[in-house]
């Protein structure tokens, strides 16, 4: 504990950054743990690597690139001088906007781990779908309610758009929840860790684009049933009387949305 008050002398965590950091080992083993590349990849990133609590845990597991992540200068600088095996492979820049394909290669595969600042973790998981064939497996901690948003089921109220985008995609495992105490400094909120494991599915039997299209509609007006939400983009010849048009967004699972879909590209077809 004593190496860890130390470290955060050295690394201040920054509000317009987000930074909470993580000072208890023991979740941060826990949350190592929750890796499972069962040879779908050697690569993983880490995103905010911070003070390096999780970073040391993760490079314990010999099978895998580790690949540390940050924006923040202190925490690159503290990184680089005491995690020698990480040399090379320490990386200061925006998730958001760094280009992975490029840099880990068109078809290379890798993981993803890490605390996710709360202010930008849904934004890195819609990033995350950007390269979903080349992820196989996701590992994250973040605000306990946009994790259970995730991986909530239909029919539950936090169940939403990114709930729906990515379990069409991704198997959602909730793990565990994580307390304010154990962060310097203490968010307001509890967090929670997630594990999103690549479903199989490469590409969806409908227009993907439409597919997020008619989500997006659905869920911005989800007080109202689906004949009155999805009005502005249903073809004048869609037999508005379907009894599914009268349930609400909520209560749609993935393969209903992608039924949907398909039957919206074929009423525009037939005109």
């Amino acid at each position: 504990m004593l190496q860890q008050l130390k470290t955060f002398t050295v690394v201040k965590p920054k509000k317009h950054l987000g930074q909470h950091f993580l000072k208890d080992t023991q979740i941060a083993e826990r949350i190592a743990t929750q890796i499972q590349p069962k040879g779908k990849y050697n690569k993983l990133l880490e995103i905010g690597a911070g003070t390096g609590v999780l970073t040391g845990y993760l490079l314990q597991n010999e099978a895998l690139d580790l690949y540390a992540l940050d924006i923040d200068d202190e925490s690159i600088n503290y990184l680089k001088k005491n995690f020698a095996d990480l040399e090379g492979r320490i990386i200061q820049g925006d998730f958001l906007e760094i280009p992975w394909n490029t840099f880990f290669g068109q078809d290379v595969s890798f993981g993803v781990i890490g605390n996710f600042p709360y202010n930008i973790s849904s934004q890195i998981f819609f990033k995350i779908l950007e390269y979903k064939n080349q992820v196989p497996e996701v590992v994250g901690m973040l605000q306990k309610e946009v994790a259970q948003r995730l991986a909530s089921p239909p029919g539950s109220r936090a169940y939403g758009i990114l709930s729906v985008l990515l379990q069409a995609y991704y198997d959602i495992e909730y793990c565990f929840e994580v307390p304010p105490h154990v962060f310097l400094p203490p968010p307001k909120v509890d967090s929670a860790v997630i594990r999103l494991t690549r479903n199989g599915v490469e590409s969806l039997d409908c227009d993907e684009v439409l597919f997020k299209q008619v989500i997006k509609i659905a869920f911005n007006q989800r007080r109202k049933m689906l004949r009155n939400a999805l009005k502005p983009i249903l073809p004048v010849n869609f037999d508005m009387t379907e009894e599914r048009l009268l349930r609400r967004a909520e209560t749609f699972s993935v393969a209903d949305f992608v039924s949907l879909t398909q039957d919206i590209e074929k009423a525009r077809l037939l005109g």
